[in-house]
């Protein structure tokens, strides 16, 4: 059990304009307005570090970092991902920097292992839409009743793709109930682009289950607060705030209450007691952008918490996992299905990705949409 800690003495919090990570990503960003010429100059530089003045591997290596570079930058070419391409390729060549100072022929073979995974990273996982199935059993529902949910989070739109046109397919395939978008429309790079917005209109629109779809807030530096309500005026989604629902359910109430998230659980925690009916006793479902509310949701009576934000981390090792998810708990909360007393809270890996100059990658983390199955086992 992951008791709940009190963060009101931070002073910067995830998702918003100024928190460490994105200081950091934006001064990384600067590097795409290196001049091409100059930018492939720096690169032969780091390839020259750790070979030894040997030309040959040196020139083996800048192929390399050169290769990096070129998928990168083909990547908005052939419609896949359109982020800037020198960063990452930077970051890249620091990384293939350590298995350059191997013998020859390990380090060549790790280097061309190295583009494999780049090309597989970059250009296949971030596609591989993916569906997770869920059942929850819950004794607040009679026995025999049953709800399909699908949830989706992080669309992240830059431009509409195969990724999106895939999601779009499963939507209408899978007919369910209800829909739940638990935040972040748009691409950090192009959340104020006119194309990308006109986009992930388009998207939206089509969404539809019979018990409605609803959509709560994402991170303030990605879902603009001076953006959001004009949006989905004009789409047949329900936008809450801080709203909480009644829905009908083989004529049993369900309660949803959606809440935007300003990534401070101090806040948000009070916000979402108001909600909660007194004396609740029907089952009840949070729509909140981050899992960070999740321990203190577990001291009220929410029963399902659906959550995205960390995006599974993007990138997962072996044994390891998650390098990094922008949450409050540190890699506690990285992705997937985590019971916190009676709630049961769900962290979608994610649709899209984030933006800016962070790498449109991942890597054992593939894209997910999830549909919940909520059966009931009480007595009727």
């Amino acid at each position: 059990m992951i008791e709940a800690r009190d963060f009101s003495a931070r002073r910067n919090f995830p998702g918003e304009v100024g928190n460490d990570f994105d200081v950091v990503l934006r001064r990384y960003d600067a590097i795409q307005k290196i001049h091409p010429l100059f930018f492939g100059l720096i690169l032969f530089g780091l390839a020259w570090l750790p070979t030894r003045m040997e030309w040959e591997f040196t020139l083996a290596l800048w192929g390399f970092f050169m290769l990096d570079w070129l998928m990168l930058a083909l990547l908005p070419v052939f419609h896949r991902s359109f982020g800037p391409p020198q960063p990452p390729a930077f970051l890249l060549a620091l990384m293939r920097l350590p298995f350059a100072l191997l013998p020859y022929p390990v380090n060549f073979l790790l280097q061309t292992i190295g583009s494999l995974l780049v090309f597989y990273g970059f250009w296949i996982e971030p596609h591989r839409l993916t569906l997770a199935h869920q059942i929850l059993q819950t004794p607040k529902l009679k026995s025999g009743s049953r709800l399909r949910v699908l949830h989706l989070g992080d669309l992240h739109v830059e431009r509409i793709t195969r990724r999106e046109k895939k999601m779009q397919e499963w939507i209408k395939q899978l007919r369910p109930d209800l829909i739940l978008f638990s935040g972040d429309i748009l691409n950090l790079s192009y959340n104020r682009d006119p194309i990308a917005l006109e986009h992930a209109r388009q998207l939206m629109a089509e969404w539809q289950a019979p018990l409605g779809v609803y959509a709560v807030a994402g991170s303030p530096a990605v879902d603009l607060a001076e953006i959001l309500p004009g949006f989905y005026n004009q789409l047949p989604v329900q936008y809450l705030a801080e709203e909480q629902i009644e829905l009908n359910v083989d004529q049993q109430k369900i309660h949803l209450i959606g809440l935007s998230c300003t990534h401070r659980p101090f806040i948000d925690a009070p916000r979402l007691e108001k909600l909660l009916p007194k004396n609740n006793q029907n089952f009840t479902i949070l729509l909140y952008h981050t899992p960070d509310l999740a321990p203190n949701a577990a001291k009220t009576a929410v029963d399902l918490q659906l959550s995205g934000h960390t995006h599974g981390g993007q990138v997962r090792l072996p044994l390891i996992g998650a390098l990094f998810t922008a949450s409050l708990y540190g890699r506690a909360f990285s992705s997937g299905r985590y019971q916190l007393n009676g709630l049961t809270l769900y962290i979608t890996r994610g649709i899209g990705m984030e933006g800016a100059g962070a790498p449109r990658v991942r890597f054992l983390c593939p894209p997910e949409i999830t549909l919940w199955e909520i059966q009931g086992s009480g007595e009727g």
